[in-house]
């Protein structure tokens, strides 16, 4: 298994990251002693980053990732949880506000059996409350020792922005991280998002990283999925987001360089994700134990620079505007220069 630094922090995690969305989920998921066996294999086959939230299977995936921890030594991982979603009835019982915040995170704590969360991460951005109540909230969190570093999920790149621009300014504690979509099929954050995070130095956690399943090839010559699968159960979500005729397409693409190599679909998937350097690491998850062995395989897999380049090729990204204008600008109205400076931007 090979690491990554979480953004501009000191914080090494396993470039994948164990997932327990599946964890206590009772359509698609699996039952504490499946559970605690990934926990187990995924430790031992050196990972040291495992995701969760306070809204997965409505706080048993929490629960149950705290069960699992008791057989591993807390200090040598890196836990990451969520909040935003609703979690009760309560009118406050969701967003970012200061008072979710606080009782978000007691909650998770008590559920994770925990006295420290590594991560903790607004689960998504929340339009009423101002971003500074948030940061102040987590920071006095920090400083009291319950959680140690700060990250997003699903932002806006210009959110993402705004929160460490005001954190700079108000000397709060920074976003290090964003966790968003993004696979061979949805590469939507390459036009805005991933270049804020390369330019603010907060690392990139992909989730859906083989987009619900399509990625590993079990759907390949499939009209439509399997009703009783995860991307069936959720098709109202899942079928506009994947199943479409290009994502079919790529998905061929995968699997045959997946048979030139003698790898899985699933492993070459992977590998492609974390060929760039701007992300830390990929979230995988599982219900079984020889789907997270297959996958834990991308732990130390990499594409060489041409495979990687040909399945980006497979299904060209259209980043519109102002990309398309600097592509025809940008190089001759800066020419001068004999090699580029140290502190040049990356653009898209």
């Amino acid at each position: 298994m090979k690491y990554r630094y979480l953004g501009r922090s000191g914080l090494l995690v396993s470039r994948l990251c164990l997932g327990t969305m599946t964890f206590g989920n009772s359509q698609w998921g699996c039952d504490q002693e499946t559970s605690s066996a990934l926990v187990d294999k995924f430790v031992s086959g050196g990972g040291n980053f495992i995701d969760t939230a306070n809204g997965y299977s409505g706080g048993e995936s929490e629960k149950m990732l705290g069960v699992a921890l008791k057989s591993h030594q807390r200090d040598e991982l890196v836990i990451a949880t969520k909040c935003w979603f609703p979690t009760s009835s309560a009118t406050n019982a969701r967003g970012l506000s200061r008072k979710n915040i606080v009782e978000a995170c007691e909650a998770s704590l008590k559920r994770l059996d925990t006295d420290y969360i590594d991560l903790y991460q607004f689960h998504g951005p929340d339009p009423q409350t101002p971003i500074e109540e948030s940061l102040r909230a987590v920071g006095d969190l920090i400083r009291a020792g319950k959680i140690r570093y700060l990250g997003c999920s699903n932002f806006y790149a210009w959110q993402i922005a705004h929160a460490n621009g005001m954190a700079a300014l108000k000397n709060y504690e920074p976003l290090v991280s964003a966790q968003h979509l993004y696979n061979l099929v949805r590469r939507d954050i390459e036009s805005e998002i991933l270049p804020a995070c390369d330019n603010l130095g907060l690392g990139m956690i992909c989730w859906s990283p083989l987009a619900a399943g399509m990625l590993s090839g079990k759907y390949r010559n499939k009209d439509k999925p399997d009703e009783l699968s995860r991307i069936g159960i959720q098709a109202s979500i899942t079928l506009p987001r994947y199943w479409f005729d290009d994502a079919l397409n790529m998905i061929d693409v995968v699997c045959e360089m997946a048979d030139d190599l003698g790898r899985s679909p699933a492993q070459v998937a992977l590998s492609w994700l974390l060929g760039d350097e701007r992300v830390t690491a990929a979230i995988i998850g599982a219900r079984k134990l020889e789907q997270l062995e297959d996958n834990m395989a991308a732990g130390d897999f990499d594409l060489s620079a041409e495979q990687r380049q040909k399945l980006t090729d497979a299904m060209p990204l259209k980043l519109g505007y102002p990309y398309e204008w600097m592509e025809t600008n940008l190089a001759s109205t800066f020419k001068q220069h004999e090699m580029a400076p140290a502190h040049m931007q990356r653009l898209p």
